[in-house]
């Protein structure tokens, strides 16, 4: 509950579990979720013309990475830059590690 409502973990009163809502990002576009190997990410718009990919199955509240520009990706697109992303992490910190 910290990671989503950090100031006082109270929550929203209004929040209906298992629904998202939606949030608009720079280009008007809601956000949406994708599942690639099994693991869940949120994709929303940046303001740089890009997408921002939130790891919500990872083990790093927050941990994520962004792709710019990608004007009018395909959801294929979308998979590659997480497969991409996931090729990356170190499974035993669950990040990407300085080499």
């Amino acid at each position: 509950m910290k990671a989503i409502y950090p100031d006082s973990g109270e929550g929203d009163p209004e929040a209906v579990p298992g629904v998202c809502p939606e949030t608009e990002g720079a280009a008007g576009v809601g956000s949406l979720t994708l599942r690639v190997d099994g693991e869940l990410f949120a994709l929303s718009p940046n303001e740089f013309g890009g997408t921002d990919y939130a790891w919500l199955s990872g083990p790093n509240p927050g941990y994520g990475f962004g792709v710019s520009p990608t004007p009018n990706l395909s959801l294929d697109g979308h998979t590659e830059n997480i497969r991409g992303f996931l090729a990356q992490v170190d499974p035993a910190t669950g990040y990407i590690e300085d080499e």
